[in-house]
């Protein structure tokens, strides 16, 4: 301690110049350069650099390594010629177009997975968790059996029906065995090559993303007559319905048909549905509910108990739907670009705000939030953005989503006990009236600023378009064909082999009357 306080009473005012002092010494003796003096030394260093890098020429003469001397000579001819050719824009277009390529392709297959995944487990925990505990394994095995039994009919010829040439009305056989959409041997080229839908996707990939959407709509149909219809009955029925009112209904909006948005074939203009607020929504929805009046009430509806048997999977099952629908929607745009982010963004927020609406909607009128309106009004949310994602901005998919939760919970809590129907999942009441207004309010709050779809064309009525003509038209008339084509599928089908299990079957349940099987099984 002594040193130490020895020292720092050493260190005086002469200890700073003493110390200045040194580090002059320390610069003077330093070698001196200047700044040109440095650029110069790394400029050589870098032409040694570079000298070492460069392949030396090579010794050996014509005679010696003439397959060498032949590829250099062709190289050489080749660099000349290329730059000889002039740069175009069209060119410059075709390599951008090549280096986006595989970006938009993952995005897409991405897509595809998302779709799938709210199929299964999606959409089978939603609604397996809403039926009684017998019947849960029948739900869970309506959607996995379509996953294989649609993908199969979209290869055979539904992409073909749905997407093949411009006619008016039903697509032709471009797409027939998935002939112009597989990869095929290119005799001239001596390599393999893909048909293409558009600069940034690959028709096999387009078809596989429509496909998704091929699978699920029947499925959703399957919440109205849960608990009840036979499943060889429910085999028929999506084969029949998925054929004659999916595919010419896709074709109506999406290739061109008479429902496309300034299609020259088109009713009205056309309407705008990005990701299928009537190819999906309404027509599932529609159909649904004729499909609950044609094959009556569940047994003992309205005063056994019904409840639910598992909420905790018909949470999870809204959470896994919530996911996939941004590829749903956001996939729709075909591309990985800003339009797709403004449709994911858009998505997102329409869910969100339906959630809160409807568990607003159950607090008003049963005194307490709910699990089962939380799910609900989030799916509600998702439906009714659906035919908007690419076309409206956040606040008005805010607004949309609040609309749609609360127009749901209404239909479902009010409107089903009043007409008396037995929608057993409410597959009308969220997908059917949700579809139908996402659709209408497309019309109010569409804007070229989301999408310029019209190149400067005013669209949505808030922004002085005309779209809404279209979009009112677009509904009735899936409405009507949704309604007369599923009727009269289910009427063929109850006098050909009947629509609904016995009375027996019914009451054990259609795990094991339909399967053998349980669900459960506590031993």
């Amino acid at each position: 301690m002594g040193c130490l306080n020895h020292w720092s009473q050493m260190r005086g005012p002469w200890w700073g110049a003493l110390s200045l002092l040194l580090l002059v010494s320390l610069v003077a003796t330093a070698p001196q350069t200047t700044w040109a003096q440095e650029a110069e030394v790394v400029e050589e260093e870098a032409a040694v650099v570079e000298e070492a890098a460069e392949p030396a020429e090579p010794a050996a003469t014509a005679a010696q390594d003439p397959a060498a001397t032949e590829g250099a000579e062709e190289e050489a001819a080749a660099e000349e010629e290329a730059a000889e050719e002039p740069l175009t824009l069209e060119g410059v277009a075709g390599k951008v177009d090549a280096a986006a390529l595989p970006g938009h392709i993952a995005w897409m297959l991405t897509s595809c997975v998302l779709v799938l995944f709210m199929t299964a487990p999606g959409l089978a925990m939603f609604y397996g968790g809403l039926v009684r505990k017998k019947n849960v394994l029948g739900v869970m095995m309506q959607c996995i059996f379509l996953m294989g039994l649609m993908t199969v009919l979209w290869a055979l010829y539904g992409y073909s029906l749905a997407f093949g040439g411009a006619e008016k009305y039903i697509g032709n056989g471009e797409f027939l065995l998935m002939k112009n959409v597989e990869r095929v041997w290119d005799e001239s080229a001596g390599a393999p090559s893909t048909p293409m839908f558009s600069a940034t996707m690959p028709t096999l990939v387009h078809m596989l993303f429509q496909g998704m959407f091929f699978i699920i709509t029947p499925a959703l149909i399957c919440g109205a007559f849960a608990e009840r219809m036979k499943f060889s009955s429910m085999v028929v029925f999506s084969i029949l319905w998925g054929t004659l009112i999916y595919c010419p209904l896709c074709h109506w909006v999406w290739d061109g048909g008479i429902l496309a948005y300034n299609s020259p074939h088109a009713i009205a203009g056309g309407a705008l549905d990005f990701a299928g607020g009537t190819v999906v929504h309404i027509s599932s929805g529609v159909s649904a509910l004729i499909c609950a009046l044609v094959l009556g009430k569940r047994k003992g509806f309205g005063h056994d108990d019904m409840r639910p048997h598992n909420l905790t999977y018909t949470v999870l099952g809204a959470a896994m739907l919530w996911c996939g629908w941004f590829g749903f929607n956001a996939g729709s745009e075909l591309a990985s670009d800003e339009l797709a982010a403004s449709a994911f963004a858009t998505t997102h927020f329409s869910a969100a705000a339906g959630l809160l609406a409807w568990v607003l909607f159950d607090w008003l009128t049963h005194g307490k939030p709910t699990v089962l309106g939380a799910a609900s009004g989030a799916v509600a949310g998702l439906v009714c953005i659906t035919p908007a994602a690419g076309f409206v901005n956040v606040m008005p998919a805010i607004l949309m989503g609040l609309a749609g939760g609360f127009v749901c919970a209404f239909a479902c809590a009010k409107l089903k006990p009043m007409m008396g129907y037995d929608d057993s999942l409410d597959a009308f009441g969220v997908h059917g009236v949700g579809g139908t207004l996402g659709a209408i309010l497309t019309g109010v709050f569409a804007t070229r600023a989301a999408w310029d779809i019209g190149a400067g064309e005013k669209l949505g009525m808030l922004e002085g378009g005309s779209v809404l003509k279209g979009q009112v038209v677009a509904v009735v008339i899936t409405w009507i064909f949704s309604i007369v084509g599923t009727f009269i599928i289910l009427k063929v089908i109850d006098v050909v082999m009947g629509l609904r299990v016995s009375e027996q079957g019914e009451v054990i349940g259609l795990d094991q009357s339909q399967h053998g099987e349980e669900g459960y099984i506590f031993t």
